[in-house]
């Protein structure tokens, strides 16, 4: 059996491609690490500005204890067409109050279980990206993308 060829891809459109990825495949997985154990999980972003991405996340769970002991994080998206964007980064916690409360008026999710945004078990992280790849299905090649 033949392997598939990808289609080829235009090094100036990288970035919209991975873009178009994020778009459409919504909830990434986010990978961290719990001790010497990898831990994955799917989460939902409460804003993306180009491939930084903003995670909110309750105190309580165990992801909070694993960034704070290591906070390199990844990102994967992947759409229907199982192209995917890697994101790889540091996860800050997020403390502007002016910007943590513009991503509380966006999310009626945020607003109906959490109450109001100084709500003690909220943190939203800042996921600031050190390295963006892109990979189409079959390709097993990634692509670099210029971090905006």
């Amino acid at each position: 059996m033949a392997k598939p060829e990808p289609e080829s891809i235009n090094p100036a459109q990288l970035s919209k491609l991975a873009r178009d990825v994020m778009n459409e495949a919504k909830f990434p997985m986010l990978a961290s690490i719990d001790g010497e154990q990898p831990r994955l999980r799917p989460v939902s972003p409460v804003k993306t500005d180009g491939f930084t991405v903003y995670v909110a996340n309750l105190k309580a769970y165990h992801k909070t204890q694993e960034i704070a002991a290591n906070p390199k994080v990844e990102l994967c998206y992947m759409d229907s067409k199982h192209d995917q964007v890697r994101i790889t980064g540091k996860a800050e916690v997020l403390e502007g109050e002016a910007e943590i409360q513009a991503i509380w008026e966006a999310n009626p999710l945020l607003r109906q279980y959490l109450g109001t945004p100084e709500n003690p078990m909220l943190i939203i992280y800042k996921i600031i990206p050190q390295q963006v790849r892109f990979m189409r299905e079959w390709a097993l090649e990634y692509h670099e993308v210029q971090v905006e």
